[in-house]
């Protein structure tokens, strides 16, 4: 991924809007539009990053590249808030939640030998098997 600029504006009717963070995703060929929040994920969050990503598919987004896909950071979610917030969205977003303190050793390895049992997908969209 690419790091274009902090605060990117777009602008509509005049008025100024910031993206705290935006990327360009190269293998994705699209634009990624990252909103950092310090306290837990609230619902309005899903409409204010629509409206980010409508601005930037149309004043920034070159005729070549995929549709603009937005990224909420949060302190703290609630699953169910998130998908009941979601469900609606036509809009490529996700909600996760950060972490201010790497996690313990013991259960990054776990983690890690877990992804890496996960089968992956070839371009062909076949399933190859990891081992």
């Amino acid at each position: 991924m690419l790091y274009l600029k902090t605060s990117a504006y777009s602008q509509n009717n005049g008025e100024d809007y910031r993206i705290d963070l935006l990327f360009f995703h190269r293998s994705l060929r699209c634009l990624v539009a990252v909103e950092l929040k310090i306290g837990k994920f609230k619902p309005e969050y899903v409409s204010k990053m629509d409206f980010y990503l409508e601005g930037l598919d149309r004043q920034i987004r070159k005729p070549d590249e995929n549709p603009s896909v937005g990224l909420l950071l949060c302190a703290s979610k609630n699953d169910e808030v998130v998908e009941y917030a979601l469900s609606r969205t036509l809009s490529p977003m996700m909600v996760a939640q950060y972490q201010l303190q790497l996690p313990d050793k013991d259960i990054l390895r776990k983690k890690l030998k877990e992804l890496s049992s996960i089968p992956k997908i070839d371009e062909k969209h076949d399933i190859t098997d990891t081992k």
